[in-house]
This record gives structure tokens, C-alpha cells and sequence, in this order.
């Protein structure tokens, strides 16, 4: 998944930031369950915490979580306190939601290419709510940013090289009309991001 990081937290009340992360991580965790019923891949942090757990049969939520930990300190570094507390609260609630929501959802039918496509159209929703209320779903763009801040190597290209060892690991696990259909979605979500992220209001990384 593409990853944003959202700056101005405060121009949001408590309630606001609660509805905001409350509906991005149940609609990711919805983009989940669809990708990971297709035996889909993506991008990013999340990503990898699904190659994971189709190699070893372990929950993607537990996955992800403990994937996420490292990089929390790149977020405190970068954005502060706030942004890593909501941060740790939406990776937390994505990692519980995605345990129990496969068991009140189920597909008959789901063609790849239009699971594909919901996958990214729920994903950039989910990733754009949560980045207009100060959090994102950790990883790879934190720690991108911050080698940025340190090097000057573009954090663009951080998660272009880590997003195509993903792709290239996935190879390896799935066939090749699986990882092209896989693209598909994660093309959607930057789509998505693209179309939608106030670059006058918030910082895309």
C-alpha cells in the first residue's frame, strides 16, 4: 500500500480523528480480506506481512503488527509523538479487525481483475481517511522520510526499491497472472492517493 504521511493533526476534533481511523482501518482491513481471498499481492509494509503469511500460514494481522514495530521510532523521529500514537492505533486496530472480519465475510464469486480493482479503490480510501486525520498504516514510508532526511536519497525511491523486492519476492510465491493482477491493485491505490491528496494541505511521500 502506498504510504502518506498527513501533517496538522489538530485541525481535527476527537471525534473526528475516531471516525477517521475507525473507517480507514475497517475499510484496509476489507481491501485485505479481497486480497487475500484472490491470494493477491501489494506493496509496502502490508505487503510484506502478506507474503509472510501465505509462506508460513500465519494471520496477516499478528503479521503486520510485529512488522510494524522497527518503525515507529522513524515515525517519533520524523512526525512526533501525536502521528506515532495514532499510527500504533491504526496498525493495532487493522491487525485486530483483519483476524475476525474473514469470518463475517465471504465471496461465491470475486474475478480477480474486479477484486483487484476494489482492493485499490477500498485501500485508497482507507490510506486518504486515515492520512487527513494525522496517522498512516506505519512501514516503509516513515523510514523513508527519514533516510531522506539523513542522505538526501529521495524517500520516492526508498519505496520503489522495497515495493519491487516485494513484487519480485511474490514471483516466487505466485504465478505471474497473480503478481499482474496483484499490480493492478496497488496501481489503483496510488491512483487513488494521486487523484485525492491535497498537496496544499497534506505531505505524499
Amino acid at each position: 500500500m502506498t504510504e502518506i504521511i498527513a501533517e496538522n493533526p489538530a485541525r481535527h476534533t476527537l471525534l473526528d480523528d475516531a471516525q477517521g481511523l475507525s473507517y480507514g482501518t475497517l475499510m484496509a482491513a476489507f481491501g485485505i480480506v479481497i486480497l487475500t481471498h484472490l491470494g493477491l499481492v501489494t506493496g509496502q509494509t502490508a505487503g510484506l506481512a502478506v507474503l509472510i503469511s501465505y509462506a508460513t500460514g500465519w494471520s496477516f494481522g499478528p503479521v503486520f503488527f510485529v512488522i510494524n514495530i522497527p518503525f515507529y521510532w522513524f515515525g517519533y523521529k520524523r512526525l512526533g509523538p501525536v502521528f506515532v500514537l495514532k499510527t500504533f492505533i491504526a496498525v493495532a486496530m487493522l491487525s485486530v479487525i483483519s483476524i475476525y472480519l474473514p469470518q463475517y465475510v465471504s465471496f461465491a464469486t470475486l474475478n480477480p481483475a474486479v477484486g483487484a480493482v476494489l482492493f485499490g479503490f477500498l485501500s485508497g480510501s482507507a490510506l486518504l481517511a486515515l492520512f487527513r486525520h494525522g496517522a498512516s498504516l506505519g512501514g516503509v514510508g516513515i523510514m523513508a522520510l527519514y533516510i531522506q532526511d539523513k542522505t538526501g536519497f529521495k524517500a520516492g525511491w526508498t519505496q520503489l526499491i522495497f515495493d519491487a523486492c516485494v513484487f519480485a519476492i511474490a514471483l516466487t510465491l505466485r504465478d505471474v497472472t497473480t503478481v499482474a493482477w496483484s499490480f493492478l491493485g496497488a496501481l489503483v491505490v496510488n491512483l487513488v492517493i494521486a487523484m485525492n491528496h491535497r498537496r496544499d494541505r497534506y505531505i505524499a511521500t
